[in-house]
């Protein structure tokens, strides 16, 4: 049977980091202009690479200066960024795993905030049975050695596993190692997806 890994932040769970500065700025459309700035997707990536909080600020401050300040608030602001979920893709992954499908989850996420989610989204330990966070083993999507881990610690081959990921690029990384993927655009996308491989 094949194993179906689903990318989390996108695909799941909704991440909207402009919301955990709502307390800082006037409007989204100034937080936006802000984490531009400040050039938040690159920060960010390297905090789920396993760069801790402290270091992250530290470093944005050598940079940008008292501009990064409001970084220090992001890790306790975070919860408000993950509370919504993607409409329809968990009613899939719990629709795949009744019919006995393995289930895995294969996230770029910061060790730090990942208890958060957690705590928000307690039916994640109910789905997977394995869920491999980037941050606690420093190493991030679209590398290789990333979802090798995920498939040596779990004794599954590439070729009997389909990936999901809203991120083009984490989708072609998965393929260059033998593992069928799917560019996650939708839950109807997606449930049209895993029709055509017999899963769904």
């Amino acid at each position: 049977m094949k194993s179906v890994i689903f990318d989390l932040g996108g695909v799941l769970i909704d991440w909207d980091p402009a919301l955990a500065f709502a307390d800082v700025f006037t409007s989204r459309a100034e937080a936006e202009a802000w984490m531009k700035r400040i050039g938040f997707a690159d920060w960010n990536r390297i905090q789920d690479g396993g760069r801790s909080f402290a270091e992250g600020v530290a470093a944005a401050r050598a940079v940008h200066g008292d501009e990064a300040r409001h970084l220090a608030g992001y890790p306790l602001a975070f919860p408000v960024a993950i509370e919504k979920t993607v409409p329809g893709t968990w009613a899939i992954a719990e629709a795949l795993l009744a019919r006995g499908v393995p289930l895995y989850a294969l996230t770029n996420w910061s060790a730090e905030t990942w208890p958060h989610a957690l705590e928000l989204h307690p039916r994640l330990g109910g789905l997977f049975t394995d869920i491999l966070v980037s941050g606690q083993v420093g190493v991030l999507k679209p590398e290789p050695a990333i979802y090798r881990l995920l498939m040596d610690r779990n004794g599954l081959v590439a070729e009997d596993c389909i990936f999901i990921d809203d991120s083009a690029a984490n989708a072609e990384g998965a393929r260059a190692l033998g593992i069928d993927a799917i560019h996650f655009t939708g839950a109807e996308a997606l449930g049209e997806e895993l029709a055509r491989r017999g899963l769904f």
